[in-house]
């Protein structure tokens, strides 16, 4: 929550902590603890008050009342998150989520400033005691309110613009038939900073939580000369804003259409523990917890005296020890993404005329040849390839028991 506010540009001069065993329907902490808290403010002469949870909105209305005299504002981890993503969105695509996810944030959390004005409106009593008592500050509310649905409408049709365009350019690549590795992990992992390292890429990567909003993809060539698609994706954090995962659908789907994950890992954080269990959480939220992973330890330089390799959690899949900044492990790292790459490829047996050289030549490029015999109308191959380069040889494989395997019928 410190790095939270400190990336936001706060700076966190004290904090409260009170155990319960759910929090207090109306203020969230109790009566005691804020009081507390008032007074801790005035003594290290706070202007902001912030909360490690989403307040729902009748919390933050009472808690706003409650610090009112003190001029003190209120915000909630959602409502800090929403505002370091707004300073860090570059692309028009980014700013367009980070404003749907703040105004559908915003949208239950009006405020009736107006409602000082309804007591002009009239009153009355019995039947028709109602009538006269829609005053100015209900309309105003309801304006507000309608402004913001018709700017969440228009800001999703944009971003289904933008997602065509996204699928569009996904479908252009995935025509090349190169793999592609999708690079997840709790911010500030090193996700930039390593695709900087496997790609001689110049994408940004600071010592900051979200400092990467937008999916950066970059071409990295792999043992034996071929090459896989890396794509960098927003990273992520315990408790992320429902609102958060919602606008960022097109960006996730980056990580919902790659053929492998490469889990990037802070070595050095003191809840290594959590911060995988919530990366794997919002995984199993995309429903691509069951992708072939590998697990990048990175930062390895750094770890303290007392920290051994043997002391870091144990994964079942591929897991590697690395340092992006200096530069060590980057070739095991290589190693073992090609083998997860391999992991997916399916066995074939095809038999190619030679007026189609091309599809020869693609099976030496992005496959693997186990055997290949040149007979008198054609090449006889054998050997594995990436479940997408199954539509160029579908019409070339031998018919019978293999092809039943392979396509799954």
């Amino acid at each position: 929550m410190a790095r939270l506010a400190d990336t936001a540009g706060l700076k966190v001069v004290g904090a409260a902590l009170q155990r319960l065993e759910k929090p207090i329907t109306a203020t969230y902490i109790g009566k005691g603890k804020v009081e507390e808290v008032k007074a801790l403010v005035l003594e290290l002469d706070a202007t902001v008050v912030v909360f490690d949870d989403e307040l729902q909105p009748r919390q933050q209305r009472s808690l706003e009342k409650e610090f009112e005299s003190e001029e003190i504002k209120i915000l909630d981890r959602t409502a800090l998150i929403l505002d370091i993503f707004a300073q860090h969105a570059q692309t028009r695509e980014g700013k367009l989520q980070v404003e749907l996810a703040q105004l559908e944030y915003r949208i239950p959390r009006l405020t009736r400033m107006w409602t000082h004005l309804a007591r002009q409106a009239g009153t009355g009593g019995g039947a028709g005691g109602s009538v006269g008592l829609r005053g100015p500050g209900e309309t105003q509310l309801e304006m507000d309110r309608r402004m913001i649905n018709k700017r969440v409408a228009h800001i999703k049709r944009e971003l289904e613009d933008v997602m065509a365009h996204r699928t569009r350019h996904r479908s252009k690549r995935q025509q090349t038939a190169l793999q592609t590795v999708a690079i997840v992990g709790y911010t500030n992992a090193g996700k930039s900073t390593l695709l900087n390292r496997l790609a001689g890429a110049k994408v940004l990567s600071a010592d900051m939580l979200f400092a990467t909003l937008d999916p950066t993809t970059r071409r990295v060539r792999m043992p034996g000369g071929r090459d896989v698609l890396f794509t960098d994706t927003v990273g992520f954090i315990q408790k992320l804003p429902t609102t958060i995962v919602a606008a960022f659908r097109a960006t996730l789907e980056e990580i919902i259409e790659a053929d492998i994950l490469l889990h990037v890992i802070d070595a050095t954080h003191p809840n290594v523990d959590a911060q995988i269990e919530s990366v794997l959480d919002t995984l199993s939220e995309l429903e691509v917890e069951h992708y072939p992973t590998v697990y990048a330890f990175n930062k390895i330089d750094a770890l303290p005296d007392d920290v051994s390799f043997d002391t870091l959690p144990e994964v079942d899949s591929w897991k590697v020890h690395v340092s992006a900044h200096k530069g060590t492990g980057i070739e095991d790292l290589r190693n073992a993404v090609f083998e997860a790459v391999k992991s997916t490829y399916s066995a074939i047996e095809i038999k190619l005329p030679y007026d189609r050289g091309d599809l020869v030549n693609l099976f030496h490029e992005r496959g693997l040849v186990d055997e290949e015999a040149y007979e008198d109308t054609h090449v006889a191959m054998s050997g594995r390839i990436p479940p997408r380069l199954k539509s160029y040889f579908k019409q070339f494989m031998l018919d019978g028991e293999f092809w039943d395997e392979f396509s799954g019928d």
